[in-house]
């Protein structure tokens, strides 16, 4: 990387925390709503920046569109799917949220069941944050921009050491955005690094269609469309990485968990200074991800059009990215994939500062504490947390390959189980704390016995696809909940807490832009069959 991209890089960093702490200086970090929820003054605006840029990881950049390069543009569903799930959260599950006024998911089970509930739920956020979000964000981005700029022979030391180093600056910068700023520090941050990601994600593949179409976009669209027809059929067959079929099983279920219920993504929403504004920002975020199959799908087919010999599809997106971008913008890309890379690290640690300030502390620790004394605890637990996932980290390089996809795959062990008494919860009055209890352990039991056990058993080559397994164990657990609740139902009827936190008038153009949002999605499968 030459001297001009590293002033590039360190400018544009350096300006995006500069303007982060000039918009929220004017927070009151003592008080938890000020800290947690970034005062509940978020717009539209900037919960739809930080939700995309939260959502929008080195590991996805690269992944997808890896699996783009192999099974091409049918790895869409990941991303346009999670526009409907988007869309469901903004009109049923938001209103329900800041009715209560709640902080954190776990909070809403709490008020919904019982407090041993939102305990189990927060500890088991807390585990799949701690165990394998924080050091595999970390980690992947590290990795990827030592490989992609070559950071040991820019500082003159070994890969292992280079690795070392980009963990812990990275860790460095995204702890005390996260920790020492909270919420609206990391939003607001991920607004601006939002919209760098954006435009740099669109250079890529217009930079790439250009090299294809010998100088033209619509030649080079053209030509990839005439020579490679089976990389744009969006109906996966049974050995693809996306059968068609599980778009309406369990892909539906974990875009809505992710995008519903994953304390990480819905923080945002929940700081939102009242609803009108957390509906526009969740539905101008799903507008935005209709248009995200163009950054983490084409380049993976323009890859396979112009390096169709690569060995490894995970190359795609780094030689594309080497091979295409001028050498003058590799500086601004560095800054924005930085930006990615640190947002995703911020707001897992944002949420796992929360949910144990709120839901461990506050409970468990010191009943009687001050919002100061929370928002301290949280800052100390959080600054542990840092240095225990980068210290973690760089290990993981030692780890066995397919590490990823195997936590990947862990990760179902809490996420459809807690989805499941969220929306039993939602739309039940009278099915009683033990169900959710029951739910819980049935869920992550057999999940597990499925997924690490039955599986093996049988052979992964006849076992349904992990997507199935989720639909089915998710009917599963919400039939034992209602069973339970027919049998030993609640003495009497939930009835939702009014805490007035936030004003509940719904945006007008909700409903048209939800409507035109899911229209748009089935469209594309229809075009792209």
């Amino acid at each position: 990387m030459g001297g001009l991209n590293i002033l590039v890089f360190i400018g544009f960093t350096a300006l995006v925390g500069l303007l982060s702490y000039y918009w929220t200086r004017g927070t009151d970090e003592g008080d938890s709503d000020g800290y947690f929820l970034g005062g509940r003054s978020l717009t539209a605006p900037v919960i739809c920046g930080s939700l995309l840029l939260t959502n929008l990881s080195t590991e996805q950049i690269v992944g997808l569109n890896g699996q783009a390069f192999t099974d091409g543009i049918l790895v869409m569903a990941w991303e346009t799917l999670a526009a409907i799930a988007i869309v469901v959260t903004a009109l049923v599950l938001l209103p329900r949220y800041l009715y209560g006024g709640i902080a954190t998911i776990p909070s809403f089970l709490a008020s919904r069941y019982d407090e041993m509930t939102k305990t189990i739920v927060s500890a088991l956020f807390l585990s799949g944050y701690v165990v394998v979000l924080l050091p595999i964000v970390l980690y992947s981005g590290a990795l990827a921009l030592s490989t992609m700029f070559d950071v040991p022979q820019l500082l003159g030391v070994g890969e292992t050491a280079a690795l070392w180093i980009t963990v812990w600056a990275i860790g460095i910068v995204g702890s005390i955005y996260a920790i020492f700023g909270g919420l609206k520090a990391v939003a607001v941050s991920d607004t601006i690094n939002a919209v760098g990601l954006f435009l740099g994600g669109l250079l890529v593949p217009i930079f790439g269609l250009l090299v294809v179409g010998d100088g033209s976009i619509m030649a080079g669209l053209s030509t990839l469309w005439n020579e490679h027809p089976d990389k744009f059929d969006a109906i996966g067959g049974p050995e693809s990485s996306i059968p068609f079929a599980t778009i309406f099983t369990g892909m539906m279920l974990v875009q809505l968990f992710y995008w519903g219920t994953n304390q990480a993504i819905i923080q945002r929403a929940l700081g939102a200074k009242n609803l009108r504004e957390g509906q526009k920002g969740l539905l101008y975020a799903a507008c935005f991800k209709i248009l995200g199959p163009i950054i983490v799908v084409l380049p993976g087919i323009i890859a396979f059009h112009l390096f169709p010999d690569l060995e490894t599809p995970d190359q795609a997106y780094p030689r594309l990215v080497t091979e295409v971008l001028p050498f003058y913008l590799v500086g601004f890309f560095a800054a924005v994939l930085f930006g990615a890379i640190l947002s995703s690290f911020n707001s897992a640690l944002n949420s796992s500062v929360t949910l144990f300030g709120i839901d461990i502390y506050r409970q468990y620790i010191k009943k009687d504490a001050t919002d100061r004394q929370v928002v301290r605890a949280g800052k100390t637990f959080g600054i542990f947390l840092a240095i225990a996932a980068m210290t973690i980290a760089p290990f993981i390089a030692n780890a066995p390959q397919g590490l990823f996809g195997y936590l990947q795959e862990v990760n179902g062990c809490y996420s459809i189980p807690i989805l499941t008494i969220i929306l039993v919860g939602v739309f039940t009055k009278r099915v009683p704390p033990v169900a959710a209890k029951v739910a819980l352990a049935s869920g992550v039991i057999l999940y597990m016995a499925s997924q690490f056990g039955l599986k093996f058993i049988v052979g992964a080559d006849n076992y349904p696809h992990f997507l199935h397994v989720m639909a089915i164990l998710f009917v599963l657990n919400v039939t034992i909940m209602l069973v339970i609740g027919r049998l030993y139902p609640s003495d009497t009827d939930y009835v939702a807490f009014k805490s007035g936190a936030v004003a509940m008038e719904s945006w007008s153009y909700a409903w048209p832009v939800s409507i035109a949002v899911i229209a748009i999605v089935a469209s594309t499968y229809v075009i792209f069959t």
